[in-house]
């Protein structure tokens, strides 16, 4: 049913924006509607499974993935259990060639309940951009260098006699 793919490109390396999308755990600090999150178990140094929980207006779900790491270019979100018929989501990061990143974003899901559907249907694609927005903000959040205040330029001293 909905389906959203973009492409963004964002000043920082890959390593760090793969590192934020990996860090699951953390999504309740800066993504909207993700009430709660956490990883269930790790299943090796590549991949584990985790729980989301998703809160909007009336509406609260728990669903489970497993998460695929391929670091640093590739996630791969495998849909487990929960509220959706099947949801599909993966982000590729590739180098941009100046030291940024460009991010390859796909989602695809259908809710098992059709009020649900009818529903969230037509936020979709809001929500979507609103949650990309939302990485690219926390992006900011950690990885931006604040330009070094000038310092007062202290004149060299001369030499006696002078």
């Amino acid at each position: 049913m909905p389906t959203h793919a973009e492409k963004r490109r964002l000043p920082y390396s890959c390593e760090q924006i793969f590192d934020l999308v990996a860090s699951v755990d953390r999504y309740p600090e800066f993504l909207p509607w993700c009430v709660a999150s956490r990883i269930r178990r790790r299943e090796g140094p590549n991949a584990f499974v985790a729980d989301l929980v998703i809160g909007f207006k009336m509406v609260r779900e728990r669903f489970t993935s497993r998460v695929g790491l391929t670091r640093p270019h590739r996630i791969d979100v495998t849909y487990h259990e929960g509220p959706f018929r099947y949801l599909t989501n993966h982000w590729m990061f590739a180098p941009d060639g100046e030291g940024g990143c460009i991010i390859d974003f796909y989602i695809d899901f259908e809710f098992r309940s059709r009020t649900l559907q009818t529903l969230m249907g037509p936020l979709f694609n809001e929500a979507v951009q609103r949650m990309v927005n939302a990485f690219e903000k926390r992006a900011r959040s950690l990885y931006s260098i604040e330009a070094p205040q000038p310092r007062p330029i202290t004149p060299l001293a001369t030499p006696a006699g002078d």
